[in-house]
C-alpha cells in the first residue's frame, strides 16, 4: 500500500522503524511573517536535518510530524528538511486547540473545516504535491469545548471521507482520551485507525485498559518529557499494558520538537532517546525483539495504512 510522505508516496513496507509523534518545529502561527527576526529558518532546518540524520543512524526510517494549524505548520519548511534526509516524513492535517477555533472557522461549519482537511489529504498541502497522511486534533484539560468538538468531528468526517488515520493530543490525567473516543464513536470512525496520544503520561492502568478496549492504539509518545512522568514510570506502564495483552495497541515516540518558539528556553532533546534509554529497559523487563518491533514497525505501519475505505 502507498503511504504519503513529504517527498511523495512510498510503499508501506518501506516505512521500517517509525516514530509516531514528533515535530520538526512548533511555532506561533503567523509570528515569523509579522516578525521575521523571531525565527532563524536556516538554523532550524540545519538542526532538524542533523537530528534526523542522527536518528537514521540508529535505525529510524520514518517519522510522523504532527504539526498542524495551531502549531505553526509550514509545509515548505518540512519539505526543505525532508529533501535533505533519508527518513520518510509523514505530514499531518488538522487543527490544534484546547478551547476555541481560529476566527475564520467561527462562522463556518464542521463540514467546511473537514473539506479543508480532505483537500490536504487528496490534493496536497499549501499548493504543493505533498499530501497529508494523517489527521491531528487535541483535547486537553478544558475538555470538549464547542471549538474542540468542532475539530474532533471535522477530523472524524475527513477520516470517513478519505480513510486517513487520526492521531490526537490528550490530557491523560483528566482522561480526555475517553472523551475523544466517545465523539469518534458518535461519528462512526473506524477506531482501529485512531491513536489516542499521550497515554504514556498516565499512571492509571485502569484508564489505559478502558482506552485500549475501545480498539484504538495508545500513544506512549512522550519519552524524555520527565516533568509529566519519569522514565521508569513510562517504561512500567508500557510493560504493564504489554503483560495485559495490549502490546499490539501501542506506539512509541518522544513528542520531540527540534525548534519551538513557545518558550524563551527549552532543554535539548533528540529522536534517539527511546533507542538509548527505553528499549534496553523494555528488554530487561522481558519484552522480546518481536514485541518491540510490533510497537515501532508493525503498529505504526498499520495505522498509516488506515482503513482507506470511504464511508458514505
Amino acid at each position: 500500500m502507498k503511504i504519503e510522505t513529504a517527498r511523495g508516496q512510498v510503499e508501506s513496507e518501506e516505512l521500517g522503524v517509525t516514530l509516531a509523534h514528533e515535530h520538526f518545529a512548533v511555532l506561533t502561527d503567523g509570528l515569523s511573517l509579522a516578525f521575521p527576526q523571531t525565527f532563524d529558518r536556516t538554523a532550524a532546518i540545519d538542526k532538524a536535518v542533523r537530528m534526523a540524520n542522527d536518528a537514521y543512524a540508529l535505525g529510524i526510517r520514518s517519522m510522523i510530524d504532527l504539526t498542524v494549524l495551531g502549531l505553526g505548520r509550514d509545509i515548505q519548511f518540512i519539505r526543505d528538511i525532508a529533501a535533505q534526509i533519508p527518513i520518510n516524513v509523514i505530514v499531518a492535517t488538522g487543527l490544534y486547540t484546547f478551547v476555541d477555533v481560529p476566527t475564520y472557522f467561527r462562522s463556518r461549519t464542521i463540514d467546511d473545516m473537514s473539506a479543508l482537511f480532505v483537500a490536504d489529504i487528496e490534493e496536497g498541502i499549501g499548493g504543493t504535491d505533498s499530501r497529508a497522511g494523517i489527521l491531528k486534533c487535541a483535547t486537553d484539560e478544558p475538555g470538549v469545548t464547542p471549538g474542540v468538538d468542532m475539530v474532533l468531528r471535522a477530523c472524524a468526517r475527513a477520516h470517513k471521507a478519505t480513510g486517513a488515520p487520526i492521531s490526537t493530543h490528550t490530557h491523560a490525567d483528566t482522561e480526555r482520551g475517553l472523551d475523544q473516543i466517545a465523539i469518534f464513536e458518535d461519528e462512526e470512525v473506524d477506531l482501529s485507525s485512531v491513536v489516542i496520544g499521550h497515554c504514556g503520561d498516565s499512571h492509571d492502568v485502569d484508564y489505559l485498559v478502558r482506552v485500549a478496549e475501545k480498539g484504538v492504539t495508545m500513544g506512549m509518545d512522550r519519552f524524555s518529557i520527565d516533568g509529566r512522568s519519569p522514565l521508569e514510570t513510562r517504561v512500567r506502564m508500557v510493560v504493564e499494558m504489554w503483560k495485559r495483552g495490549y502490546g499490539d495497541r501501542m506506539v512509541l515516540s518522544h513528542d520531540c520538537v527540534c525548534t519551538i518558539d513557545w518558550f524563551a528556553s527549552v532543554p535539548d532533546r533528540d529522536f534517539g532517546y527511546i533507542h538509548r534509554e527505553v528499549l534496553p529497559r523494555l528488554s530487561d523487563a522481558g519484552m522480546g525483539d518481536a514485541d518491540i518491533e510490533q510497537m515501532l514497525v508493525h503498529t505504526p505501519r498499520r495505522i498509516l495504512e488506515g482503513s482507506r475505505v470511504r464511508v458514505a
